[in-house]
């Protein structure tokens, strides 16, 4: 078995919590914030954005759509740092345990252009990281392979010396398919052990 060289990390749910109701925390219930959410179609709207549509663009299509539901989506992006919660506990300490075993630490992210810039500002883990692709950036999402080809060929990965980590089963299953090895993330508990099992001293 190749020996790791190189960990990549998707960033929601993984280093960071991100949760799209907390924008109204002290205002909704979370159960009226996702209800909102749903019924302004933000979840579609949220993809497209992640795939590279600018919401200047996307907007008055949108709303013909939605009505005057699709506040609910210019709220979020306004106030969209409120969304990334916390960071994903015990993360950071493993990101920086890589880099201090000689092992690079990289991210793939689903992320909109438009709003990334809050992410490195909000997360130290996600600061750390020597280099990202991002979706919104690149005009490609998970778990379309080319993403992941991309990804490889900008960052120089052998995929059998490269491991990926990610909260979506369908994200993993992409990275498999190329011959990364690839885990869906429970924890950093979790994550270490299979990092571990494959030779990564951490």
């Amino acid at each position: 078995m190749s020996r790791i060289s190189a960990v990549v990390f998707d960033f929601g749910q993984v280093l960071v919590h991100w949760d799209p109701t907390a924008v109204w925390e002290g205002e909704l219930s979370r159960q009226e914030a996702l209800t909102a959410l749903e019924e302004a179609d933000f979840f579609a709207v949220n993809r497209r954005l992640d795939a590279g549509a600018r919401w200047a663009d996307v907007r008055g299509e949108h709303e013909a759509r939605v009505g005057e539901r699709v506040q609910v989506v210019d709220r979020y992006l306004q106030d969209f740092p409120r969304s990334l919660v916390r960071p994903m506990e015990g993360m950071e300490a493993l990101v920086r345990d890589l880099q201090h075993a000689g092992i690079r630490t990289l991210g793939l992210t689903n992320w909109s252009a438009e709003t990334f810039h809050h992410a490195p500002e909000t997360v130290p883990a996600i600061a750390l990281m020597e280099d990202v692709v991002v979706s919104g950036q690149v005009k490609l999402a998970k778990p379309d392979p080319a993403i992941y080809t991309l990804m490889l060929d900008r960052f120089g990965l052998d995929p059998a010396q490269t491991a990926f980590v990610d909260d979506s089963p369908p994200n993993v299953d992409a990275a498999r398919a190329l011959g990364i090895r690839a885990e869906v993330f429970t924890g950093a508990d979790e994550w270490r052990a299979a990092l571990r099992g494959w030779g990564v001293a951490v």
